[in-house]
């Protein structure tokens, strides 16, 4: 945390107590962090340069707090949405 926080050495300190006392929210956090980095990934290479990282973030906190399985059905169903959008889009130009 030194080498990559700007936090103080007492929040520093404090944190790491916490996650020596609690390390399953630690752990949480990170399963998290890991799935949060896999639908994003998919998007990015489902959707290409139709991916809107915006749009991604408000998916992906527009539903609060989520079982990840339930949030990544929501990842999914936009995913879908989004292609669907623009592939109407681009059949209706033509």
């Amino acid at each position: 945390m030194r080498d990559h926080s700007d936090m103080e050495e007492p929040n520093i300190q404090a944190e790491a107590d916490r996650y020596i006392a609690w390390p399953g929210q630690a752990l949480a956090y990170k399963v998290g962090q890991l799935k949060i980095r896999e639908l994003r990934a998919r998007a990015q290479s489902e959707l290409g340069a139709r991916f809107d990282v915006r749009a991604f973030h408000d998916r992906v906190l527009g539903g609060g707090a989520l079982p990840l399985s339930e949030l990544e059905a929501r990842v999914d169903e936009w995913i879908a949405a989004r292609k669907n959008a623009t592939d109407g889009a681009t059949a209706g130009a033509q």
